[in-house]
């Protein structure tokens, strides 16, 4: 189950975004099993190969060690602004933590009076690429 704590990580994370040329930050707060909590923000370029805050979450956690993993709580919103809608997972985003997570892990996101949503991988991802 998503936490308050968790959200408040993920606008706590969200504040180092660094996107020069983007004006939206996304922080998150990834949860592991045994209850320890990696945060990412989004990091872009003018270039192709900006990472989001999921995946750089997912690569601290991963280069750590940790393999077993419990929820994501993700929020986002343009510079400046408070989170006010829904910021769910890109494709990419979906597909590479696919490769990571069983059947219950949860990703969380919040709307404006932090109401919380919560997803399985398989609802946004119904049909991902594995072999």
């Amino acid at each position: 189950m998503i936490s308050k704590e968790d959200i408040e990580l993920a606008k706590k994370a969200r504040l180092n975004a660094c996107s020069p040329g983007g004006k939206f930050q996304v922080g998150a707060a990834l949860r592991t099993k045994n209850g320890k909590v990696y945060l990412g923000c989004n990091i872009g370029n003018n270039g192709i190969q900006s990472i989001c805050a999921e995946r750089t979450a997912f690569v601290k956690a991963l280069s750590e060690g940790e393999r077993e993993f419990e929820s994501i709580t993700v929020v986002g919103a343009p510079i400046g602004q408070e989170p006010t809608e829904k910021c769910l997972p890109c494709g990419y985003c979906r597909q590479f933590m696919s490769e990571y997570v069983d059947e219950f892990f949860k990703i969380g996101v919040v709307d404006k009076e932090n109401n919380i949503e919560e997803f399985t991988i398989n609802d946004l991802l119904p049909h991902s690429f594995k072999f």
